[in-house]
């Protein structure tokens, strides 16, 4: 459990509970075996070399990384298998850097312009194996993708431009919030505008061996149909805002940052050491305050600084002894890992290991 901190950490810092993240990659490799789909998990979470393994040796695919820096850095672990889920615009710098990955692992890449398409094809030519393209269609989220029925016209200008084309993907981000039936109503969208996505593909005699979606939130609405593959990341860790949406428990939280009182001011208001720079900044609309602590459930991180998070209690729960040493759940996990050189690895309150975030600040 993560109230259960190892002793003598240097606060703050990212503590993983072993057995959670464990049960968390084998019950979502369980859940896509069960259900027909491949799992292409999306590493962005966890940027972290030894946790892709994880999820490799339960039987994930490959992997899907938001950026082409992140590619490399899984390539340079051994990571044969990548998607570049994101609509790259390759510059001059990043045409040579595709080159290079191309030539060492199966590598996809996501467009939703024909200019992307033909940048794309210009900048991945002579490359000894092929670049794979998804065309990426928007299903309801509203941030990048073609409509589905113009994927056709991106995919036609993808293969003239030499690439080959394997078929479409979509994020269904609108299936995060309070309510349930936005899960299930995103889960549905998304198999619309792939489906749609198919049909105008197939019309251009282009058959698509792949129809990639999923995200931690719509985990359990899936069901057979044109959806094969499927992407989430959250889940490895679980986070604050996926306890809010009911979309995990207490018990499937892995991933906290241990946090020392440094400051209790007020009876009701306690300080720790553990701000926006550990933290994230994200704070969505469904979620109660900056993160969650397990140990005082009932609290609210009302405040959140660089160096510092401000806890309110509420009345007549004593607040905890200076010095005092607590887990913070973060509201997204992805950004305090990003913010992370290493991840400490505990069972039942023992550190087992250190595991550096291969992938740290691999946002280009």
């Amino acid at each position: 459990m993560l109230e259960q901190l190892p002793e003598g950490l240097v606060t703050p810092a990212l503590v993983v509970d072993a057995d959670v993240l464990d049960r968390n990659i084998a019950r979502m490799a369980e859940a896509a075996r069960a259900g027909g789909f491949a799992l292409r998990p999306h590493a962005k979470s966890h940027k972290c070399a030894e946790i892709a393994g994880r999820q490799l040796r339960a039987g994930a695919r490959g992997l899907s990384v938001a950026t082409l820096s992140e590619a490399e850095a899984f390539a340079a672990t051994g990571v044969d298998d990548l998607f570049i889920a994101y609509p790259l615009w390759p510059d001059e710098s990043r045409a040579r850097r595709l080159r290079r990955l191309a030539d060492v692992v199966a590598l996809r890449v996501g467009v939703d312009s024909v200019e992307a398409a033909r940048r794309l094809g210009d900048a991945v030519r002579g490359s000894d194996r092929a670049v794979e393209v998804l065309v990426e269609v928007d299903c309801g989220t509203a941030r990048t993708g073609v409509p589905a029925a113009d994927a056709g016209r991106v995919a036609r200008a993808a293969s003239d431009a030499g690439l080959s084309v394997l078929g479409a993907f979509t994020f269904p981000g609108h299936g995060y919030g309070h309510d349930p039936e936005a899960r299930e109503r995103a889960a549905r969208d998304e198999e619309r505008a792939l489906f749609e996505a198919a049909e105008a593909l197939r019309e251009l005699g282009l058959e698509p061996r792949v129809l990639s979606g999923g995200s931690t939130p719509t985990t359990g609405r899936w069901r057979p149909g044109p959806v094969d593959e499927l992407r989430p990341g959250v889940y490895v860790f679980n986070d604050a805002q996926q306890l809010a949406m009911g979309c995990c428990g207490v018990d499937d939280l892995a991933l906290a940052a241990a946090s020392t009182v440094i400051s209790v001011p007020a009876p009701d208001r306690f300080v720790l050491d553990a701000g926006s720079k550990v933290l994230g900044a994200d704070r969505s609309a469904w979620v109660t305050g900056h993160g969650y602590l397990p140990q005082y459930p009932e609290a609210t991180i009302t405040a959140l600084w660089e160096h510092h998070a401000v806890v309110h209690l509420p009345e007549g729960v004593p607040a905890p002894r200076l010095g005092s040493v607590l887990a913070v759940v973060p509201n997204h996990v992805c950004q305090p890992v990003n913010l992370a050189d290493e991840l400490v690895i505990a069972r039942q309150g023992v550190e087992l290991d250190r595991w550096r975030v291969a992938a740290r600040g691999a946002n280009t």
